[in-house]
């Protein structure tokens, strides 16, 4: 329903728009900033314009952030996997379902001391690259004697036999590849951030070598859906990434084309669900580059968004302007 109701900034009737804006009223789907109820952890603007004024400074001058939302549990994918350690203490959690919009927001142009707020930064140890594995090996430090999803793909990465099946080589071999990146639990569980890690690797050298994003004289933000990756370019040169990101899961699929960055919104929050989306950059409808605060290689994909590491959402909002083309492709592996 969704795809039907959202589209492009500009191409919309006014009638039209009015018309989607009153049903996300009526079924209490589409504002971008949170209600009072909902307080965000940086500056939030009423609607229907920009904020009135800034809460009051905390010391070295900025904005004084509200509360984060209460924990919530992670989310489990469809083949059973969890996070193989457990989180780090302080490090904000947020709901796994990421927060994207279903409506596009109402755009409005933030103040400079909204501008000025940098979202909440992760806790200590969020840049962790950690691995999914069964809930029986979580924290594992012995070799797993389990084949993982991605088995064979690592197997022929790391040029072992391909089988499919689980050897206490593979697993050696697999142990020595996490503990290099610093991957963990380093158990040889050929997983997501195994595989995705891989994936990372083989694109650094030419990530656009099968040429499905235009080659142009002017920047194009380029997202390869089939092996989960983003990046920016101008003509040949790579000037962003690659990086890992997360896209749409089955039923919430992100969109495919190519798409012009239409608002930036370095502090937007979802009132959908009461969650960050910092340094959003939407391209289509509510469909957006964000970070997100939890592990860019869990089996549970967005509603839509693009999701990138707070690391990586925070140097892509300085490689993009608004106008930036997006070229979207492929599909993502499981949806």
């Amino acid at each position: 329903m969704c795809e039907r109701l959202l589209a492009p900034p500009g191409r919309r009737k006014p009638g039209r728009l009015l018309g989607g804006l009153a049903l996300a009223v009526a079924l209490g789907l589409g504002a971008a900033a949170p209600a009072a109820s909902h307080p965000a952890p940086y500056p939030v603007p009423p609607r229907p314009g920009p904020p009135a004024s800034a809460p009051a400074p905390a010391p070295g001058g900025q904005p004084a952030p509200g509360p984060l939302p209460a924990p919530v549990p992670e989310a489990v994918g469809t083949d059973g996997l969890v996070p193989g350690v457990a989180r780090a203490a302080g490090q904000p959690v947020f709901p796994m379902d990421t927060p994207d919009q279903v409506l596009p927001p109402l755009v409005y142009r933030p103040t400079r001391a909204e501008e000025a707020v940098e979202p909440v930064a992760p806790g200590a140890g969020a840049a962790r690259v950690v691995e999914f594995v069964p809930r029986t090996e979580v924290g594992a430090a012995a070799c797993t004697r389990r084949a993982g999803p991605y088995q064979r793909q690592v197997e022929r990465w790391l040029k072992l036999r391909v089988d499919g099946r689980q050897s206490a080589a593979d697993c050696a071999a697999i142990r020595r590849f996490q503990q290099a990146r610093g991957i963990r639990p380093a158990s040889g569980f050929a997983g997501p951030a195994t595989w995705g890690t891989m994936r990372l690797l083989a694109a650094r050298a030419n990530p656009n070598a099968a040429g499905h994003c235009p080659v142009r004289g002017s920047r194009i933000a380029c997202v390869d859906l089939d092996r989960q990756l983003m990046w920016v370019q101008t003509g040949r040169k790579v000037t962003f990434g690659p990086v890992a990101v997360r896209s749409g899961r089955p039923g919430y699929a992100t969109r495919t084309g190519t798409f012009p960055v239409y608002w930036r919104h370095k502090n937007h929050w979802s009132t959908i669900y009461h969650a960050p989306m910092p340094y959003a950059q939407f391209f289509s409808g509510g469909q957006a580059f964000h970070a997100i605060y939890d592990n860019i290689y869990s089996t549970v994909g967005s509603r839509g968004c693009v999701n990138l590491t707070y690391a990586d959402a925070k140097r892509l909002w300085g490689a993009l302007r608004k106008g930036d083309p997006v070229r979207v492709w492929g599909h993502r592996p499981g949806s």
